[in-house]
């Protein structure tokens, strides 16, 4: 059996399609890690995923802001910190608005990387999305910024039974 076949079996019916649904985003992001760790030099997804958002926020985000935006406990965002700062990629600071926080800081080797090393690894993420046309692009972006509502939704009614 192979993905096209998982495809038409599970068209039939709108219960078979959020089946199917949900084991592709769990199968694309199994996929696409590995595909990522074995290409990008120095750094796993997650720790790119990581320096990715601190190097994109505008003030030092806590262990705990950065876990609500990845999806991860504090405690994932501390051990992937704490590589991050062996590698040289990050400073881990108490953060000015709580001092019982911590805050992660990019260093300069962030920048670097993202210039240099990362760069044509950018250019090869673009493989993943040439086989949409812009339309496609516009919708799968706006249903899977959608999905965010429905995971939010699952959070409240799971954490309503808990």
């Amino acid at each position: 059996m192979n993905l096209d076949d998982l495809a038409q079996k599970f068209s039939a019916s709108t219960e078979n399609q959020r089946k199917a649904i949900f084991s592709t985003l769990f199968i694309a992001g199994n996929k696409l890690q590995t595909l990522f760790d074995n290409r990008i030099p120095e750094v796993s997804l997650k720790q790119f995923m990581l320096l990715s958002i601190v190097r994109h926020a505008k003030k030092p985000l806590t262990f705990t802001q950065l876990g609500n935006l990845l999806g991860c406990s504090r405690q994932n965002i501390k051990k992937l910190a704490d590589v991050l700062r062996k590698k040289g990629f990050i400073t881990i600071q108490r953060s000015p608005q709580d001092t019982r926080a911590m805050c992660i800081c990019p260093t300069e080797k962030v920048a670097d990387y993202f210039a240099n090393d990362f760069a044509e690894y950018q250019e090869e993420l673009k493989y993943l999305f040439e086989v949409y046309t812009d339309k496609e692009i516009e919708t799968l972006f706006l249903l899977l910024t959608r999905l965010y509502d429905g995971i939010e939704n699952l959070e409240k009614k799971v954490g309503n039974h808990s």
